[in-house]
């Protein structure tokens, strides 16, 4: 059965048909064909040298004698016209380490020829003579400059900042306020555990360079790597492969792979496949970024009058992502609520530590788990219900958010609330649940801000899409991805409806760059939002214009009007629509051995229109499961600048196994410009349910927690504080 069947196979497609998942039956039978299954004539292979240390100074490589048709790919082989720098957000990240090495892992050469064997011996026999110097490797280790700073120049850690305010002085709120409720909130490392790891092919057709990639963003790689090189972005062709999940792990680090091949290629000229094992994905890949967040909130005569954030994430040593992650952690520190006085600070932490990158909710979730348990916190000190208390600060249509720009949707949480309360039984169960009797119930609030940030789409992204008739059938023809998200069915959906015609008739294939127009990356859910718009105005066209044969149209992205954004002063709309979600958990602790039965999930998520809920109800599964792993069981920690858990056999994700069946709400209310009232929800349903597992927990036990992940022994530990 090929990937274009749907049930209805020659009726025309509507948004309300309920169809099978285009890939649906290739990846179940196992024909979807990865990076890994690819082979071509006269394959080289290649592995990754990296720095064994967290800092220091690089004093020799000794490499053994290699055998004939091996390499060794450093640096040094970076042509004297390019550059050993990878444009990503900044060109901060070195393609190759020399002379000195920042974290452990950094990449320092490649070994490469025919036979796997052999290279993994000659990888085993590579010594590098190190200075070491004393690392920074945590937030705090950053801030203080532990080991001297890592940018002398600014005599600093701190690789990017920024803030918001809105209202009066916060010195004059504290001023007045009954007391100040303060606390300090952390969160962790998460690692991505997508089920394909992390690989890439690069080869030469007709004098350019070609990768085959598993990756989320294949434009943003030929960008990153033409300057090893000092060649045209035309130069580099990207052919985006199967790629078996990403959640962000895969928009800027197949950059990191494809710069050090592109110049293994440029000297070898054979094809050359790097594909990591499970071990080395895990310790050697981007995590997302642990924060620590320091509230202190104003309250006089029982109400909030103020809210000061301090938000501090830990960038690593490079800065990928990290201030675009910052900016978005910023901007929702105040969650869905809405105070007259605000003021929100954030800095990226430079530090000897793998960088972090991109994961789903980009900053969100550590800035909303932060603030929902910090309120959490303050309502149980005034005595009062949590949910009661927070629904007093409820942000609604108008009002002015953090970037002094407005909400200009009506918002529906209290719709999504009574919906939640009443399918859980909150109310009940809140009352009737004591303090530390075992059982609890937690709620938790959040939204996401659709696409990029301020003016991104209109001034960076710029994206197009275009669409190609040929007879009765259809191509899309977009950058875009499909990373397990079900965006090839949706955007064939949506391409499908608006024609009139059957999905059978659309043609969606993996992007290559040569061949399709940049839509943008795969990535701040913006691709249903956003891209998904620009098709539907391309079929609209084409519609228009079907009865003159074979034709291609072609739309750029428009902004609408009137919602001004200021890039240099941070100040304006910073998103023009908001997904919105309410998650509810209920828990029972077992208080002899300190674990933990989750008896319940609820939820309910406002994300415009569902184009297929199906896939909806998919993505909002598999989101919070990821999220009540977040806030449960998935530990990483570090140890001297190293990952201490390998593998899946000591990284703990949840199985099904571990969480209850959901029950799940969609909440209507179209947005004006996403295709048929569309929004973005990727990101969105992760955002939410650890705070809500967490505040559950600590309900039950009747204790307090302010970092998460919170598996048996950190409830242990908190337990002995509990008189």
């Amino acid at each position: 059965m090929s990937e274009g069947y749907s049930s209805k196979p020659m009726q025309a497609t509507k948004i309300g048909d309920r169809i099978v998942r285009v890939d649906a039956v290739q990846k179940a039978r196992g024909e979807a064909v990865y990076v890994c299954d690819m082979t071509l004539p006269d394959m080289q292979y290649a592995y990754m040298v990296r720095s064994t240390i967290a800092r220091g100074r690089i004093k020799a490589i000794h490499v053994p004698e290699l055998p004939e048709g091996y390499y060794f790919i450093s640096a040094k082989d970076i042509p004297a016209q390019g550059k050993n720098e990878l444009w990503m957000i900044a060109k901060d990240w070195r393609c190759f380490a020399e002379d000195y090495v920042l974290y452990v892992g950094e990449t320092i050469g490649l070994v490469v020829g025919p036979d796997r064997g052999v290279l993994k011996r000659l990888k085993a026999q590579i010594r590098i003579d190190y200075e070491e110097q004393t690392p920074a490797v945590t937030i705090d280790d950053g801030i203080h400059c532990v080991g001297g700073p890592m940018f002398p120049e600014k005599n600093s850690n701190v690789m990017c900042e920024l803030f918001c305010e809105k209202g009066r002085p916060m010195d004059e709120v504290f001023a007045e306020a009954d007391e100040v409720f303060e606390e300090t909130i952390e969160t962790p490392y998460q690692e991505h555990v997508h089920l394909e790891t992390n690989s890439a092919i690069a080869d030469m057709e007709d004098g350019k360079f070609v990768f085959y990639a598993s990756a989320q963003c294949p434009f943003y790689i030929r960008k990153s790597i033409a300057g090893l090189l000092d060649i045209p972005y035309d130069d580099i062709i990207v052919r985006q492969c199967t790629t078996g999940g990403a959640f962000g792990g895969k928009e800027h680090f197949p950059d990191v792979l494809c710069g050090a091949l592109l110049v293994a290629e440029n000297k070898i000229r054979k094809p050359i496949k790097m594909v990591f094992d499970r071990e080395e994905d895990t310790q050697f890949s981007v995590k997302r970024h642990p924060s620590k967040c320091i509230y202190k909130t104003a309250v006089k005569d029982g109400k909030i009058t103020g809210v000061y954030g301090h938000i501090y994430y830990n960038c690593g040593a490079y800065l990928s992502s990290s201030y675009v992650v910052l900016q978005r952690g910023v901007f929702h520190g105040n969650g869905v609520y809405t105070f007259d006085n605000t003021y929100l600070k954030g800095e990226g932490i430079g530090t000897n530590m793998f960088p972090s990158c991109a994961f789903r909710g980009f900053g969100a979730p550590q800035t909303l788990f932060a603030i929902e348990t910090h309120l959490d916190h303050l309502a149980h000190h005034l005595g009062v219900d949590p949910l009661e208390f927070k629904m007093q600060y409820l942000a609604k249509k108008g009002d002015e958010t953090t970037t002094n720009g407005h909400i200009i949707e009506e918002v529906k949480l209290p719709e999504m609330l009574d919906v939640v309360t009443r399918e859980s039984d909150y109310w009940r169960k809140a009352k009737e649940y004591k303090p530390g009797c075992g059982r609890g119930i937690g709620i938790a609030l959040y939204n996401h801000g659709g696409a990029f940030t301020g003016n991104g789409e209109q001034a960076i992204i710029k994206a197009h899409a275009r669409l190609v008739k040929t007879g009765d059938r259809v191509s899309i023809q977009v950058g875009s991805t499909e990373m397990g998200q079900g965006f090839k069915t949706s955007l064939r959906k949506i391409c499908a409806a608006t024609l009139g015609v059957s999905i059978d008739r659309i043609e969606y294939l993996d992007p290559d760059t040569s061949k399709v127009v940049d839509s943008g990356p795969t990535a701040a859910s913006r691709s249903t939002m956003i891209v998904g718009r620009l098709v539907e105005r391309a079929a609209q066209e084409m519609k228009e214009r079907w009865s003159e044969g074979d034709f291609t149209t072609e739309v750029e992205y428009e902004h609408p009007d009137g919602y001004p954004w200021d890039q240099a002063t941070f100040r304006g709309d910073a998103y023009l629509g908001y997904g919105w979600g309410v998650a509810c958990v209920e828990v029972e602790v077992d208080k002899l051995t300190n674990e933990v039965k989750t008896l319940g999930a609820w939820s309910s998520h406002e994300i415009g229109k569902a184009i297929d809920e199906l896939i909806v109800h998919g993505q909002i599964n598999g989101g919070i499961l990821q999220s009540l792993g977040y806030g449960s069981m998935e530990k990483l920690e570090v140890k001297g600048g190293r990952f201490k858990q390998k593998s899946m056999s000591d990284y703990v994700i949840p199985t099904s196994m571990d969480f209850p069946k959901q029950f799940y709400h969609i909440q209507e209310n179209p947005y004006p410009w996403g295709p048929y009232g569309a929004k973005g929800m990727g990101e969105l349903v992760f955002n939410g349910a650890s705070a809500a597992y967490v505040d559950a927990v600590e309900r039950a036990l009747n204790t307090r927690f302010t970092s998460i992940p919170i598996p048996p022994e950190a409830i242990e530990e908190a337990m002995k504080h509990v008189h």
